[in-house]
């Protein structure tokens, strides 16, 4: 079985036509959930690139591989995996897999994705690296012109300085895009491994839609604003939330730009999705025409979402909201019908299905379950609760959160915690933690998420112990016992 794995950074799963935006043309990815399984409750591990990347590439929960942060602004944490963590590639070359990585790679800063056997680029960074020279080269074989930007769109930070760049206008076709540099690079692997009769893996990462959205013209004003509808979490007042999103805030400038910004931005955001979805649509047709399709497996998803206004925010941050937790996932197995699956699933379970699909063992892969019996529309026992984790990002902030089908609880140790019901408030706006009537909601999640960290070894647990409601202890929170007939 060949293996295409396609995805995007910092992306939303409500652009998307197969998700139900109204507007948004991405007629290939439509196609491809089209003929495949679309889960609708797929999630990331963690909202932040390099540790989702990095419990994809080990099927791991970012506490156990423990690489937690981006290097860029990293805050102490290992920049890089250690020598002895498994990774799928190994087990994959083990069965002759040619390995094939184009694009974003984000999983360290000493070692890249030919250190664990892809071939591809080295094309390092958080965004585009539109000065690599291989990207420089390919323009200058085409004849076309460098990238340029005019009309940036920035805030002003609390210190009265310019904010972080949000979007501005690429002087660029679209052939000089590195959106369609990277679909070309895969499409010249994809004919070079159709040659050789041997199995291959071979990922397609893009750098977008992660702000800055920088676009040509074209795809910049693709959309009207007044197509817009402004998510109704943009009514946020931080009242009973963690300070920290306040400070992501005004950190992202939202309050001093206009709301008519807001909505221009959204629109831009469309237009890179739009624009991206016409690049994996070149590699989907280059693979059909090259008769590859009825031997591929295709997957896509994104390492994470992206705020886009929502709770007065941009980029991700220390909240564990759905814009940034929920994901786009898709998978086509030939064989399988068609169809749209309801279970949690996340972007590190991704891991053991590659190595199923693979005929590799998945157990290497501990925090990974595979999706494929889902996928062949069997009805497996599954976990009906979702975990995740944050560790920080500018500064430490660890959070975990466990939600269920109609709740989310979200522990954050320093500061007040979040309970949210999903089902009467949807977009997160009232937290519900402190409530009387929702109490024995806010202890059963609060005993499920102890049970659940404890049984994997996440040290976390050990400040729920004697801070929260976990029930009589059946163990020595001091890891010592001191007195005879202590807790142990």
């Amino acid at each position: 079985m060949n293996i295409l794995f396609l995805m995007t950074d910092q992306h939303r799963v409500d652009t998307l036509g197969c998700y139900g935006n109204p507007h948004v043309a991405t007629p290939n990815l439509d196609r491809l959930a089209a003929g495949g399984t679309r889960f609708d409750r797929f999630y990331t591990p963690t909202a932040i690139c390099t540790p989702a990347r990095a419990s994809l590439l080990t099927g791991q929960a970012p506490f156990r591989h423990r690489l937690l942060a981006n290097h860029e602004r990293n805050v102490g944490y290992l920049e890089d995996l250690r020598d002895d963590v498994f990774t799928f590639p190994t087990a994959l070359a083990d069965r002759d897999y040619q390995l094939g990585l184009i694009g974003k790679w984000h999983g360290g800063t000493h070692r890249n994705a030919a250190s664990y056997g892809f071939e591809g680029p080295d094309l390092p960074g958080w965004h585009n690296p539109v000065d690599h020279p291989d990207y420089l080269a390919h323009l200058a074989r085409q004849g076309l012109p460098p990238y340029r930007i005019s009309d940036p769109v920035r805030g002003t930070t609390p210190n009265g300085n310019p904010g972080n760049l949000l979007a501005a206008r690429l002087h660029q076709p679209v052939e000089a895009t590195f959106e369609h540099y990277l679909a070309t690079r895969a499409i010249e692997h994809l004919e070079r491994y159709a040659d050789t009769g041997r199995p291959f893996f071979l990922a397609t990462h893009f750098f977008g839609p992660h702000l800055p959205y920088l676009l040509p013209d074209a795809y910049y004003d693709l959309y009207d604003p007044g197509l817009v509808e402004l998510p109704p979490s943009i009514a946020e007042t931080f009242e009973g939330k963690p300070p920290v999103q306040r400070n992501y805030s005004a950190h992202w400038t939202f309050d001093t730009m206009p709301i008519e910004v807001t909505r221009k931005l959204i629109a831009v955001y469309w237009g890179y999705v739009t624009l991206i979805d016409e690049q994996i649509g070149r590699i989907l047709n280059r693979l059909d025409e090259l008769g590859l399709t009825d031997g591929t497996s295709v997957f896509f998803t994104a390492d994470h979402g992206e705020f886009t206004g929502a709770h007065r925010l941009h980029d991700k941050g220390p909240a564990m909201y759905e814009d940034i937790y929920r994901i786009p996932g898709i998978i086509r197995v030939p064989g399988a019908a068609p169809q749209v699956r309801h279970e949690f699933a996340t972007l590190t379970d991704c891991t053991a299905t590659i190595l199923d699909l693979a005929g590799c063992d998945p157990a290497p892969a501990v925090d990974s379950r595979s999706l494929v019996p889902l996928v062949r529309g069997e009805h497996p026992h599954w976990p009906r609760e979702l975990l995740a984790e944050f560790h920080g990002h500018h500064f430490p902030y660890p959070q975990r959160m466990i939600r269920d089908d109609r709740y989310k609880l979200v522990i954050n140790p320093e500061s007040v915690n979040e309970l949210y019901d999903l089902e009467a408030d949807p977009h997160e706006l009232a937290n519900r933690y402190p409530h009387p009537e929702f109490h024995a909601v806010r202890s059963r999640l609060t005993r499920r998420l102890y049970d659940l960290l404890r049984d994997r070894g996440d040290n976390f647990f050990h400040w729920m112990t004697p801070m929260f409601d976990i029930g009589v202890l059946d163990h020595d929170p001091t890891l010592s016992s001191f007195e005879p007939g202590g807790a142990g």
